[in-house]
């Protein structure tokens, strides 16, 4: 018998079960959820607590499968002014992530199996989220020779997403052999979409506000002509693709006309394309300085419709943490990138369920199910029920609040939506059965820590019997 009590979460509504767009909340049964090591082991209604059980009331909060980020920047090594592996994974769990993807752009770069072993260990050690590296396409991200793709793939870290974001694989024969390369193990490759030649010096989007406020604009064709090329080069080599933070309308089409034609491709939209335009870079405050750039309202409505309709599969934050130094300061000098992971889920509330583009069902696939099948997740749950991985999250639809800097648990305040209403909070966050986040609290390090430590053991001691008992079957 397990020495861990367990955790009991009575009266949720599954968002699984509301599958229809603009459903009440009532249109779900409410359910009761027990967690005992890692595990839940049991579902149904009225399940009695046991003796020394954590009971959460769930009543009018919806649970889902924990979030999965595919694309977020921990800055660490190298970049620790920014962000950190533990500062990062906290953010997650407020946000009710409980498995991040850690982009490859640090320093040094995430372009051999130490590095990506080293990132994934601190993930381990801190405990709030699962943390998979994302392996650099080319060496130091200089798009000259390829990584250690295969040394990466083989390590402990068994990375299957292998991006230069930040940089685009601007050379088509190195793009081709990547493809090639991950090919053999079902790898991935995440092009960050951005022709550089058609963007040098670029600060926004380009049109008639780039012209009127004097910046050099960015053109929607250099992400356009980028991803017509890979999905052609994907068809060729019957591999996977997968388009980064995707910005435009031509874009979308671009994606549609791949997938008609059957290319493995899949594409993401951070929620900040999801809601903010261009007309924000008016004010030259550079928390709205990002890579892509904001672009058009007909942009923000068509990413948004084709959420709805398939055409982009998930949603992913780009978290992009930056120091104050590097946002205070005049546009042209500020950096790239906005911190995500707390605000991805009432973004998304706002505008997708919300808005009646997706149900909470389809929501939790965007957030959830999608990047975790995309980054070759193992030991994500593919349903809250008995037998599956606790990891999940609790969210209250209801209300809303101010967006402010206590919201952040990151180090970087590089947030665009400071000060705005946002509707729904994330209340509970679990991961492999233990809290990382209590009624809307961080649950401290150290616990954390201990909590990770004894779900590991468990998971180890469990996959030994497995083997021992297969041995005996075998024998």
């Amino acid at each position: 018998m397990t020495a861990n009590p367990g955790i009991l979460i009575r009266g949720a509504r599954l968002a699984a079960a509301l599958t229809e767009r603009g459903a009440e909340l009532s249109a779900a049964a409410p359910v009761d959820l027990r967690i005992v090591d890692g595990v839940i082991v049991e579902r149904g209604t009225d399940l009695a607590p046991r003796a020394g059980e954590r009971v959460i009331e769930a009543d009018g909060l919806v649970a889902l499968t924990g979030l999965v980020d595919l694309h977020t920047h921990l800055r660490e090594p190298g970049f620790e002014q920014s962000e950190t592996v533990l500062t990062g994974t906290r953010a997650a769990a407020a946000g009710g992530f409980t498995s991040v993807f850690a982009m490859a752009n640090t320093l040094p770069v995430q372009d051999t199996a130490g590095v990506v072993e080293q990132v994934q260990a601190l993930g381990d050690a801190g405990g709030y989220a699962t943390v998979r590296p994302i392996g650099a396409v080319t060496e130091d991200l200089a798009g000259e020779k390829l990584s250690e793709i295969g040394a990466m793939a083989q390590s402990r870290a068994q990375v299957r997403v292998f991006s230069d974001d930040g940089k685009c694989v601007h050379d088509p024969l190195l793009m081709r052999r990547a493809l090639e390369y991950v090919k053999t193990f079902d790898g991935v490759i995440a092009q960050h979409a951005q022709d550089p030649r058609l963007t040098e010096g670029a600060q926004m989007n380009e049109g008639a506000l780039s012209s009127e406020l004097g910046l050099k604009g960015w053109p929607a064709v250099a992400e356009e002509s980028i991803i017509a090329r890979d999905v052609l080069l994907a068809e060729h080599t019957g591999a996977r693709l997968h388009i980064c933070h995707l910005s435009t309308a031509g874009s979308v089409e671009v994606v549609r006309w791949a997938k008609a034609r059957g290319v493995a491709v899949t594409a993401e939209v951070t929620p900040h394309h999801l809601i903010l335009t261009e007309e924000l870079v008016r004010s030259y405050d550079a928390r709205y300085k990002v890579n892509p750039p904001l672009r058009r309202e007909e942009d923000v409505l068509a990413l948004r419709a084709a959420v709805a309709d398939g055409v982009i599969d998930i949603i992913a934050t780009d978290h992009a943490p930056h120091p104050l130094e590097a946002k205070e300061c005049e546009w042209d000098a500020a950096a790239f990138g906005m911190v995500g992971l707390e605000s991805a889920l009432p973004i998304a509330l706002a505008t997708l369920v919300n808005g009646g583009h997706t149900s909470w069902a389809e929501l939790e696939v965007l957030l959830s199910h999608r990047p975790a099948q995309i980054g070759g997740l193992t030991g994500a749950p593919i349903a809250l029920e008995a037998g599956q991985p606790a990891d999940l999250v609790l969210v209250d639809p209801s209300g809303s609040s101010v967006f402010d800097t206590e919201r952040l648990r990151g180090m970087s305040v590089n947030s665009p939506y400071l000060g705005m209403e946002l509707p729904g909070s994330v209340r509970y966050t679990v991961r492999r059965g233990y809290l990382t986040l209590d009624d809307g609290a961080l649950v401290p390090e150290a616990t954390v820590a201990a909590a990770a430590r004894a779900a590991g053991a468990t998971q180890n001691g469990a996959a030994a019997a497995s083997a021992a008992e297969h041995s005996e079957v075998s024998q």
